[in-house]
């Protein structure tokens, strides 16, 4: 009975653990931004793909430059396709005008899926506000 009692738990703690880690199509990855397309029709393109990048950790954490500014925080994908990131702690230099700083630092918590297709990562926005298109990058 106690080898039984053993197991189950051995049991869960994989399925709990296995829940707890980010989705293996993210974790590991490095994108930068190719264009935002907005639910308005609005599309907005960096000046510099290089500026602006996000890297997903293995281990649930995310780190991203966002133009002149960067950042930590967590992600997570609790199931196919499904993305969250927790609060980004982002340093607060005043970008050049015409930055994508503020967009994206504003609709960094509304991020709720994403696809992978074609060598490009696509960051949809709750409500259908809009899609984030990254290209991947060598880390």
């Amino acid at each position: 009975m106690n080898s039984l009692r053993t197991m189950v738990m051995a049991a869960l703690v994989l399925v709990v653990t296995a829940c707890a880690t980010p989705s293996g199509n993210l974790g590991g990855t490095s994108w930068q931004l190719v264009k935002f397309q907005g639910g308005d029709d609005t599309t907005l393109i960096p000046d510099d793909k290089a500026k602006y990048t996000v890297t997903f950790g293995s281990d649930g954490r995310v780190s991203a430059r966002i133009d002149c500014n960067r950042g930590v925080g967590t992600w997570e994908s609790a199931g196919p396709n499904q993305l969250q990131f927790g609060p980004l702690a982002l340093t607060r230099a005043m970008c050049a005008p015409g930055s994508l700083h503020d967009r994206i630092a504003k609709d960094w918590p509304y991020v709720r899926s994403y696809v992978i297709k074609d060598g490009h990562l696509f960051l949809s926005l709750m409500a259908d506000a809009g899609i984030y298109e990254f290209e991947r990058t060598q880390k």
